[in-house]
This record gives structure tokens, sequence and C-alpha cells, in this order.
């Protein structure tokens, strides 16, 4: 998202509609930014030091120590581009988010793509602004999350309820031998379905199962392949339809 674009964008709905007026802070909303461009933290610092209700506690580019920086700021709220977001390690925000009861992550200029915003509310996020986002949605995102509230675009919200209704049929999906004998799959290649299963990314399996995410992306190709599937999805489908136990 470049900085002479701030306020060109579409607003993004929020999945809650109350409005912040409802209630008066005590104190300003600390704000720790992890943004990969110099040029938009210098923009983003300027808009919310603009307003009373913020306070800039950490404006840094990621690197080694951004997660000991981000700890030590105390901040109620860590907003991070898409860059910098995509550069965190898996545990970072699980981690960050246990040091302080109430403190809140919030993504923006994401890209509008289902598993990314799902690895990010996996790991905690509370808000998932889209890079057509304005600087009014982004202020207005930032009360939100203060408040307790989650904020992300209606479609991908949609996307949500999707995965946390197919979870329910399939993420506890239990493969017996006798199935992985028919199926001709591997003990390490039910792992995998269980995990696909749940819709975890290469990256998150990679890190549950210890493995690089190219052997990862190598097995959910030779699953895809034994299973005739055309997608991860469809191979998750071909075992459920296979499995008993999930139909009824």
């Amino acid at each position: 998202m470049a900085p002479e674009d701030l306020d060109h964008f579409s607003t993004v709905h929020p999945l809650s509609m109350k409005t912040s007026r409802d209630t008066h802070a005590t104190r300003a909303t600390r704000l720790f930014l992890v943004i990969e461009n110099r040029m938009l933290r210098e923009v983003m610092s300027a808009i919310f030091q603009k307003r009373s209700e913020f306070s800039i506690v950490g404006s840094i580019r990621y690197g080694a120590d951004a997660y000991q920086q981000a700890a030590a700021s105390q901040c109620d709220i860590l907003l991070a581009d898409q860059a910098s977001a995509s550069a965190f390690p898996n545990n970072f925000i699980p981690d960050l988010l246990r040091l302080v009861d109430g403190r809140r992550v919030l993504f923006f200029g994401m890209e509008n793509d289902s598993e990314a915003f799902l690895q990010a509310v996996r790991s905690g996020v509370s808000g998932y602004l889209l890079g057509e986002a304005s600087a009014e949605d982004m202020i207005a995102a930032v009360r939100r999350v203060a408040l307790g509230e989650a904020v992300c675009p209606p479609g991908l919200c949609h996307d949500l309820f999707q995965f946390v209704a197919r979870t329910s049929r399939e993420g506890s999906m239990i493969l017996n031998q006798s199935l992985c004998r028919k199926l001709g799959l591997t003990a390490r290649q039910q792992q995998l379905v269980a995990l696909l299963a749940r819709g975890f990314t290469n990256k998150e399996i990679a890190g549950s199962l210890h493995l690089s995410e190219f052997t990862v992306k190598n097995h959910v190709h030779r699953i895809m392949r034994q299973l005739n599937a055309e997608s991860r999805h469809a191979a998750v489908q071909t075992v459920c339809e296979q499995n008993p136990a999930l139909t009824q």
C-alpha cells in the first residue's frame, strides 16, 4: 500500500457496526507499528499522532529484534503491513499476545487471500484490512479492535464462516489403518490429510510436523496425485467420503 494512495481506498465494513463513541478512553491507545517502507511508517505515525486517543510507542521495520522491541513497548495494539506480516515467524503473534492480556494485532495492506486470512486468524489477529482500505478505514478499524471487536472484509468473513463449518465436519477426522491401506496413504500422509482438513497452510503443517515447506509441498502433491484430486480440498473430500464415521 503506497503512502500516496492512503486516501483513495474503498471502505472495508467491519464485522461489528457499534460506534466507538459509546465509550470514552481513559488513556491513549498505545500503538506499535511494524511497517517495511520508511515513508509509509512516517505517514502512518503522523496519521495517528494527530489524534489524542492514540499514542505511538514504537515504529520499526521488521528485523531480528522486532519481537523484543514489540514486547518491551507495552503496546495495546500492534499494526503490521503485508510485507512485515509475511515475514513473521509462526510463533511471533501468539507469543506476543500471551505476554499481555488484552493486547491486539491488526494486519493492513493485505491481499484478498482466504488462506492468508485464515492463517492470520489462527495466529490471533483481531483485524485484517485489505490494500484498498483508506486512512479512515484504518482509524475506524483500530478503534474497533481497541474495543475488543474483530474487523475484516465481508467476503473473508464469509470464508471464515465456511471454514468453521467445514472444520466441524472434517477437522475431527481420524483415519484408521484399514482406510489408509484402502486409499494407499502412508502414516505421514494420513497426518497431512488430517491437517489439510483443518485448513492448515503448508507453512503451518511444516511447523506442526517439523518438516520443511518444500517437503510438505511434495507430500501434498503426492496425496493429490494418489487420490486423483485436482486440489487440496478435493483430496480431503475424497478421504471423507471413504470414512463412514464422517457421514453418520
